[in-house]
């Protein structure tokens, strides 16, 4: 039961991961494997104690597996509602960054200088505040050389983007972090 509910954990955990970021098939393996085995370790004695209480006719060993293997459904449910409760978010903040993406490319493929313009299919979105802010940037000639701007969904469109310099993202990530 317990490789059975890794591999399950492992499936939900991608699927509705409980973060914004997406979680791969063994990241979410190895959340689930970290998880159960604690949830086995501090939960199964305990379980097991109770269920002996009200069976004392069970011997130890078998109210102790019973025990553990209510521990490993327990992280099971546990998994499959933090994503549950958190799909809705994770969602929203998917369509935000794409309509910051849209939004971002096409200023920048009416304003900026023709060097940007040719490679804005190329431009690379960091979330400032995700599901709101977003700054794009659409690389030049050269790879320290970028067109920026930043992106507020919330705004209408017309007031949504404005220019916000030439530092690459992956430059400006490093100062937000």
């Amino acid at each position: 039961m317990f490789a059975v509910l890794v591999v399950l954990d492992a499936v939900v955990g991608h699927a509705w991961p409980a973060t914004e970021d997406n979680e791969s098939y063994a990241a979410a393996a190895l959340v689930a494997l970290v998880l159960n085995l604690l949830a086995v370790l501090l939960l199964s004695r305990p379980f097991g104690a109770l269920l002996r209480r009200a069976r004392p006719d069970l011997p130890d060993v078998v109210a102790r597996n019973y025990g553990g293997t209510l521990a490993v459904f327990l992280v099971t449910a546990a998994v499959f509602t933090t994503g549950l409760v958190h799909h809705a978010t994770v969602v929203a903040n998917e369509n935000a960054i794409r309509d910051a993406m849209t939004r971002a490319e096409a200023w920048i493929g009416a304003r900026a200088p023709a060097e940007f313009r040719r490679h804005v299919q190329l431009s690379d979105t960091f979330a400032i505040e995700p599901g709101s802010i977003y700054r794009t940037c659409a690389p030049g000639r050269l790879p320290s050389r970028s067109y920026c701007v930043i992106v507020k969904t919330h705004l209408p469109f017309a007031r949504s983007v404005t220019f916000a310099g030439h530092e690459p993202n992956a430059l400006f990530a490093q100062g937000v972090g």
